[in-house]
């Protein structure tokens, strides 16, 4: 599934997409129904925050988080099936001109029946996990020591599961309880194992091209036969807080190769987290482009050095 070519910003609309009906417009991505059975995903340029789809686009954004989420979906299928199919979309568009646009930012997936939970796993305190500890001393019921930083890294690593909101709410972080009162407590327990399995093996991966992994979220499905699978996007700079090691202080928001850049700049607006969501200005827009181009060369490239 890896392309190392360098993205090509090619413009994308819905309207793109006339051979198959939509079926859910999400944050970022736009899902068409090709069949009972397959699925057309495109990722768009659009950014949300907050849970809040802003107004401008980044471009490019689109390519770069398909082609980083088809980097991870190939290297973690030793730990948990995934919803790819390895089809081309050549194959279900008919115009050859949209098919080339939209290549680099689609998938052929299987479709699922969406789990209504995220898997958040957490190595760092940051987000909205730094703010339930200032107000709780713990995380989605996980009692944390006292004293703790911003950023600080955690005792150990920690999987707080959250509702998924719907496009304009907040996702809200939940207990483990809840969240097997929501899938049954075998599905839930899985899925625990097989997050914090993802995350450690992504880790590593990172550590060895000295970026963080602060923070991750995963989305799961089941299919016809009830079989768990691996979906949406995987360790994108949308789904993920990536920190440079030699910048990283705790104490601090760390500078970041992810969306981080751009909520840090919304944090100075008098704005109160709810649709519409402000316009960005030219350099932020710029300078975020950047920081997903750069996520993508340092995690799809050669490791820069050796981990322990």
């Amino acid at each position: 599934m890896e392309n190392r070519s360098q993205p090509s910003h090619t413009r994308y609309d819905v309207d793109m997409v006339s051979d198959y009906p939509l079926i859910y417009k999400g944050k970022v991505r736009d899902s068409f129904a090709i069949n009972q059975e397959l699925m057309l995903i495109v990722a768009s340029d659009r950014l949300s925050a907050f849970d809040v789809v802003l107004p401008d686009a980044i471009p490019g954004k689109g390519e770069i988080l398909t082609q980083i989420s088809n980097f991870w979906f190939g290297r973690t299928e030793d730990i948990t099936a995934n919803h790819l199919t390895g089809r081309n979309i050549r194959e279900f568009i008919t115009d050859s001109d949209t098919a080339r646009s939209l290549e680099r930012r689609s998938v052929v997936v299987r479709r699922l029946e969406p789990l209504p939970v995220e898997a958040i796993v957490r190595g760092y305190l940051i987000g909205s996990g730094w703010n339930d500890y200032r107000s709780s001393g713990a995380i989605s019921g996980i009692q944390l020591p006292a004293g703790l930083k911003q950023a600080q890294q955690l005792p150990g690593v920690i999987f707080t599961p959250s509702t998924k909101a719907a496009a304009g709410d907040h996702d809200i972080n939940i207990g483990f309880d809840a969240m097997v009162a929501e899938v049954g407590g075998d599905l839930a327990r899985e899925i625990r194992r097989i997050s914090i399995a993802l995350y450690e093996r992504a880790v590593q991966h990172a550590s060895a091209r000295d970026i963080i992994i602060a923070d991750t979220k995963f989305e799961f499905g089941l299919d016809q036969a009830g079989k768990l699978l691996l979906m949406d996007e995987l360790l994108t700079p949308d789904s993920s807080r990536f920190w440079p090691s030699d910048a990283y202080r705790p104490g601090m928001s760390p500078p970041s190769y992810d969306k981080q850049y751009v909520r840090d700049y919304l944090e100075t607006l008098a704005w109160n987290k709810r649709p519409p969501g402000p316009a960005l200005p030219a350099d932020v827009i710029a300078a975020t482009a950047e920081k997903y181009a750069e996520a993508e060369r340092l995690l799809t490239g050669p490791p820069r050095h050796r981990v322990a």
